[in-house]
């Protein structure tokens, strides 16, 4: 590397300069305060740890996105967390053992081996909730209703929610009886919608005809919450556990539905995000404008099991990030004082400066021979005037 491109980042990794840092750091500040006034405890997990736990319970995916070091130490191997989940899953089970509901949250960098998206940072900053100790479609609610709070809490107007329930592919490939590999290739079949090839697999893997004709319907299962309903006469008669999944989505969506009767639902029974690991309901918010979920969640019980305390679990994740681009925030207004260094006596100054800061001012002081200019982002300044400072308008 030569000198004149030492000031190169690798590629998906990126500085955050005073304009977005400013905003970045009020929304995080936001949001925990939302959270905070939700009942969610604060926690800031390491930012690495032993992959033994870290990369416990939310599949491959997360491993492959994981920066593996060697800890100098003990000669283990840690990684530098791709996602905060699975550490307030090990917090959850080892530090507080607590039987009832435990809310926790958190703010911080996570760091991906590649990018998620073209042109994505693979360092974002990710907020969250996980709601630990508590199975019922009212945790469902509480979480999606958080996550709806959290887009219009960062300036969003228009809320468009995805909504899904991995319980439903995974009951349908019971009842149909198949095995670990053609579950898997119908995955990843539904995942693409291939509707040609989903329809040749069919045709060679199931013999049952009530199950091929529900197979064949699964992915044209989305749309408006007349899905459920439609879902529910598929399902009626041949799949209790499909069925149960289908009638507590549709709990959960009347609920968020009834507090959030802006909110635009868009149901999808084949979407399988994140389905090695979540259990139940799974839903991502998505944006005018912007190509991938700006946050995503679902429901993953008894990741805690590793640990040795196995609980229900619901949460999601935003990238504060992303959130900051596609808000495509202004830069911030000047607002500060500047005082100039010839003012009065230094200990006078001082006295005037430091009782401006304990009323929450923004006093920037000028060096020797500075004048005040554009790069001190100030509006107002500090001058004496008969023998008093006083803050006047520059």
């Amino acid at each position: 590397m030569t000198s004149a491109d030492r000031w190169l980042l690798p590629d998906g990794v990126e500085e955050i300069l005073p304009a977005d840092a400013e905003h970045i750091e009020q929304l995080r500040r936001r949001l925990l305060n939302l959270y905070h006034s939700w009942g969610y405890d604060l926690v800031i997990p390491p930012l690495l740890e032993y992959t033994d736990s870290l990369l416990i319970g939310l599949g491959r995916d997360l491993d492959l996105l994981t920066f593996k070091v060697t800890d100098q130490l003990s000669g283990r191997t840690l990684g530098i967390r791709a996602d905060i989940t699975p550490q307030t899953a090990r917090m959850d089970a080892h530090s507080f053992r607590r039987s009832g509901a435990n809310r926790l949250c958190y703010a911080g960098h996570v760091v991906y081996t590649r990018p998620r998206g073209p042109l994505a940072t693979r360092t974002p900053i990710q907020a969250g909730v996980e709601l630990y100790g508590n199975e019922g479609p009212n945790a469902d609610a509480e979480v999606v209703s958080l996550m709806l709070e959290s887009l219009h809490c960062a300036g969003l107007p228009a809320l468009h929610i995805d909504l899904g329930h991995v319980g439903i592919f995974r009951a349908l490939a019971q009842t149909a009886g198949l095995n670990t590999a053609q579950e898997d290739a119908l995955f990843e079949l539904l995942q693409r919608k291939a509707s040609t090839e989903i329809k040749a697999w069919v045709s060679d893997n199931v013999t049952d005809p009530a199950m091929a004709t529900i197979l064949l319907k699964l992915p044209s299962l989305a749309g408006s919450q007349s899905v459920l309903e439609t879902a529910i006469d598929l399902f009626t008669g041949v799949s209790d556990a499909a069925l149960g999944a289908v009638q507590e989505l549709r709990t959960v969506a009347n609920e968020v539905a009834s507090r959030y009767p802006q909110a635009k639902l868009y149901f999808d029974l084949s979407e399988l995000r994140g389905y090695h690991y979540h259990t139940g309901i799974v839903f991502a918010a998505f944006a005018p404008g912007f190509g991938n979920a700006i946050a995503n969640g679902g429901r993953y019980d008894r990741i805690g099991e590793v640990f040795g305390h196995a609980r229900p679990a619901t949460g999601f994740s935003l990238d504060i990030t992303a959130l900051n681009s596609l808000l495509q925030a202004a830069a911030p207004k000047p607002q500060g004082i500047f005082v100039a260094a010839e003012l009065g006596e230094p200990g006078d100054r001082w006295q005037a400066m430091q009782k401006l800061r304990e009323q929450g001012e923004r006093v920037v002081c000028g060096l020797h021979d500075c004048q005040v200019s554009e790069d001190h982002r100030c509006d107002r300044q500090l001058l004496l005037v008969d023998g008093e400072y006083r803050v006047q308008a520059l």
